[in-house]
């Protein structure tokens, strides 16, 4: 397998070539979710394996040279097309002084100590979704609904009956700072979030592709909750999503949800990624972080995949021991004090 860069005919529709990857492509290695990734520093290059077509995310780092970063890619369905793309990786990487390639592809975790035995390194998540909730929707949305776990049904029947409203809006200024402003209380105290800027120019960025939508639930006049998704391909994802603290509606953002998921089969997805969850092993674990993120998607679908998340191809074994020993904690330290974002 040989690799090469992609030239710019191929780079103007680089989502249809992506989503004819073995893995059928993933919306986190659009073109649209690379260039948003300019405002964190990366660089995107677009490179062609064969027939698998890789997004590579690309950071210096002198004196060590710099890494590369593949987000959901490559988009394969083995451990060992993972190798094969890249050894072939390698060669490009290697004249751009590269010291490591971390990739991401969504391989079921079972396949971990195949990795290992390629040489393979486990990498801490950049994208916080290791594991998730998947929704088949393939079928009509009465059916759908009927198949709902029981708590799902009832928290979105009940929303209906109080009053809650569910809106399509645009991702104008003013609603984007209304969604940032809900997901800022969401988050406080329970994971970090990235700057307003950078959730605008994304929410903006794939509502323009076509690929993204924003919606607000509201209850007597009051917005309650919001989220943001996408569909690409025949997959919808939950990109985001926040509620007021104090409740004061049941049901308010599972009524939001199944609007999500009326507009994801409008736009053509089969299958609906809530894209995060505690692994499959701890979902149950009410001390788990994520617990009650979890408590929520499972009232749609019990169905976890666990993936195996970041592994780290070395290229320089020298660069790549520097960089976990100081390199990465200093890029990371400096990177977060001079914007307040974080460095991937």
């Amino acid at each position: 397998m040989k690799a090469r860069f992609a030239t710019p005919e191929e780079i103007t529709h680089w989502d249809d070539l992506i989503l004819s990857n073995p893995d059928r492509g993933n919306v986190f290695s659009s073109l649209e979710y690379s260039e948003i990734k300019r405002l964190t520093g990366y660089t995107p290059l677009y490179v062609v394996a064969d027939t698998v077509y890789v997004t590579v995310l690309e950071k210096k780092t002198p004196p060590l040279g710099g890494f590369w970063y593949l987000p959901k890619g490559p988009g394969v369905t083995s451990s060992k097309q993972l190798f094969d793309v890249l050894e072939a990786l390698k060669v490009l990487a290697k004249r751009r002084g590269i010291f490591v390639i971390r990739s991401e592809s969504e391989l079921e975790r079972a396949v971990q100590p195949t990795l290992e035995r390629y040489g393979l390194k486990k990498a801490a998540p950049i994208i916080p979704n290791p594991s998730t909730i998947t929704l088949d929707i393939s079928d009509s949305l009465d059916d759908i609904l009927t198949g709902l776990p029981q708590k799902g049904r009832h928290a979105i029947r009940r929303a209906e009956r109080d009053g809650v409203t569910i809106e399509r809006v645009k991702a104008t200024e003013a609603n984007c700072q209304l969604m940032y402003t809900l997901l800022s209380e969401t988050a406080e105290g329970q994971f970090g979030i990235r700057s307003y800027n950078y959730y605008k120019y994304f929410w903006q960025t794939f509502e323009k592709a076509g690929l993204g939508q924003l919606f607000f639930a509201k209850f007597e006049g009051q917005i309650v909750a919001g989220a943001y998704a996408m569909v690409f391909g025949t997959k919808s994802t939950y990109k985001d999503g926040a509620s007021v603290r104090k409740r004061t509606a049941y049901g308010a953002s599972h009524l939001l949800q199944w609007n999500v998921i009326e507009w994801a089969k409008s736009k053509g997805a089969l299958v609906h990624d809530f894209c995060g969850s505690p692994p499959s092993d701890e979902i149950s674990n009410p001390d788990h972080p994520h617990y009650g993120v979890g408590l929520f998607k499972l009232s749609f679908s019990k169905q976890v995949t666990d993936y195996i998340g970041c592994y780290d191809f070395v290229i320089s074994p020298l660069s790549y021991k520097a960089w976990l020993k100081i390199g990465e904690r200093v890029y990371r330290h400096y990177y977060f004090k001079a914007t307040g974002d974080y460095y991937y």
